[in-house]
C-alpha cells in the first residue's frame, strides 16, 4: 500500500488525498492482532469483506483507520499509519505543517474526520462521503523500510511495519 492514495470524499463534494507513507500489519494468529483470540462485536469487520474499514478507538480518545486485507472468515487487516495531505482538510484548525497533519494514526482520523461512525465502510468512490485508494503513479518510486511494530505489548518481534524512507509525514523512524 506504500505509495498509494488515500482518498477522503466529503459530503460537499471536496475531496482530500494522502500518499500513504507508513503502514503495519495484522492477521490470524498475530498476538497483536484485535482478532487473536476471537470474533467480538469490535472486532466483526476483520471477519469480513476485504476492502472495508476497520475504525476503533484507542486510549478512549483516539480512532485508529484500518483496511480489511484477507478473505471473509480470515481475520486480518492493515493499520494505516500515516499519510501525506495534498491539502489541509476542510475545517482543520490544527497549526502543524501539512506534511505532518496525518504523521500518526490518531492524527490522520482526527484531521480526516474517520470515527467509529465509518466502521465497516467500503473503500468505493460514493455519492457524499466516501473513501477508496488510488492505485500509485506509474512512474513512482520509493524507498522503503520493514521493521518491527510500535507501540504494542505482544508481537512487538515482528516485522510487519512498513514506511518510506526519509519521508516527513511519517510517525516516527526506526
Amino acid at each position: 500500500m506504500l505509495g498509494m492514495t488515500f482518498v477522503r470524499a466529503y459530503g460537499d463534494g471536496s475531496l482530500v488525498r494522502g500518499m500513504i507513507v507508513e503502514t503495519e500489519a495484522y492477521e490470524d494468529g498475530d498476538p497483536a492482532c484485535h482478532a487473536y483470540r476471537r470474533r467480538t462485536q469490535r472486532n466483526a469487520v476483520m471477519f469480513g469483506d476485504p476492502g472495508r474499514l476497520y475504525v476503533y478507538q484507542i486510549y478512549g480518545m483516539y480512532h485508529c483507520l484500518n483496511v480489511v486485507a484477507h478473505p471473509p472468515g480470515i481475520p486480518g487487516a492493515v493499520l494505516i499509519r500515516a499519510l501525506a495531505l495534498d491539502r489541509v482538510p476542510p475545517g482543520c484548525r490544527d497549526p502543524k505543517p501539512l506534511h505532518r497533519l496525518a504523521a500518526g494514526p490518531g492524527l490522520l482520523c482526527r484531521v480526516l474526520g474517520i470515527g467509529r461512525q465509518y466502521n465497516g465502510w467500503p473503500l468505493e468512490p460514493q455519492r457524499g462521503e466516501s473513501f477508496w485508494i488510488e492505485d500509485k503513479p506509474k512512474d513512482w518510486q520509493g524507498e522503503w523500510v520493514q521493521t518491527t511494530r510500535i507501540g504494542l505489548t505482544q508481537g512487538v518481534e515482528i516485522p510487519w511495519r512498513w514506511y518510506l524512507r526519509d519521508h516527513g509525514a511519517v510517525s516516527r523512524r526506526g
